[in-house]
């Protein structure tokens, strides 16, 4: 059976803005496994892209603080990494793919020059060797004629081939741990494709871990075996892929699944959750989730559910559920 190679426990990240404290992640816990893809879903400011800034220490203090919990990594809680540690750890141990390739490269460095970096950092050779490194990891990405395209700036590139020089860069250094921020966001269908197919091919020749973010939810049945949904801060269900997507339980969850376009359907009209997500700097009493849920009850107004377990690794968060009504 496969270790834990990350745990989550208790995550708490608070901003404290002008306007109040916001709870971005407010008291989360989960796993992924060795080898294993945990996908984590749910609509923007649900709070998984700073869930994932947590895990590589990156929120920006002030007004971003980690408040509570604990992020284990390989058995130790990387909160109580020094920077230097860190330093060693991040593109090393854990890697990240950020959103948005068209602007998280940097423009006057080329494609070599920026993958090189990391290589250099913690594999500690010169930048002949780097550079040899770098035309290795854009050939492992599927960039062709890898030795003319190190040396290409961002601006020179398609939007694809900057995906995987990101790619390229994340795992230049082997890492345990990939994060892959909305990895397809601002690509055509053909090319996310090809990048998911990429993503799969890394994950099995280098056993890697991926912690997937994203809302899209093909891209969630595609490549996950285990997803966390998140709602305003909170996880409000968990299970294996195939389990969720089969028996969906928290309404939230029922609702984003319903929201899936399907071909061959009688309607053209797209199912949409009512409301909105809530101010984060007003959250209503009880679960987050009652204003917009049709199953509310009065105890869902007052009281907030815990994550429980109601089958094996089927987690949820709901009164009703838990209750059977």
């Amino acid at each position: 059976m496969a270790k834990d190679l990350l745990e989550v426990k208790n995550l708490k990240t608070y901003f404290d803005t002008e306007d109040g404290l916001i709870k971005s992640v407010d008291d989360i816990s989960f796993k992924i496994k060795e080898g294993e893809t945990l996908a984590v879903v749910g609509e923007s400011g649900c709070g998984k892209s700073i869930t994932s800034m947590s895990i590589m220490r990156l929120i920006p203090n002030p007004p971003g603080k980690i408040v509570g919990g604990e992020i284990i990594f390989e058995g130790k809680d990387i909160l109580k990494y020094t920077d230097a540690e860190m330093m060693k750890m991040r593109g090393n141990q854990i890697s990240v793919i950020f959103q948005e390739p068209m602007t998280s490269l940097n423009p006057v460095f080329t494609a070599g020059e920026q993958i090189g970096e990391a290589i250099m950092l913690h594999r500690n050779v010169g930048e002949k060797e780097a550079r040899k490194e770098a035309i290795e990891a854009l050939k492992l990405v599927g960039i062709p004629r890898a030795d003319e395209i190190v040396d290409a700036y961002p601006h020179e590139l398609s939007g694809g081939m900057r995906q995987r020089v990101m790619i390229a860069m994340a795992v230049s250094c082997n890492p345990k741990l990939l994060i892959a921020d909305e990895p397809t966001t601002a690509l055509d269908v053909t090319i996310q494709a090809q990048i998911l197919d990429l993503m799969r091919d890394l994950k099995e020749k280098l056993n890697t871990s991926i912690m997937l973010i994203t809302h899209d939810l093909g891209v969630v049945a595609e490549m996950a075996d285990y997803v966390v949904v998140m709602y305003a801060g909170k996880i409000v269900e968990e299970a294996p892929v195939l389990e969720l997507f089969k028996s969906p339980m928290h309404p939230y969850t029922i609702g984003l699944l319903q929201s899936k376009p399907i071909i061959n359907k009688e309607t053209n009209r797209l199912y949409s959750i009512p409301g909105q997500v809530p101010n984060p700097l007003g959250m209503p009493t009880g679960c987050y989730f009652n204003p917009r849920c049709s199953k509310a009850t009065d105890k869902c107004r007052q009281v907030s559910p815990t994550l429980i377990e109601v089958k094996p690794g089927h987690k949820i968060a709901c009164w009703n559920c838990k209750e059977g009504e």
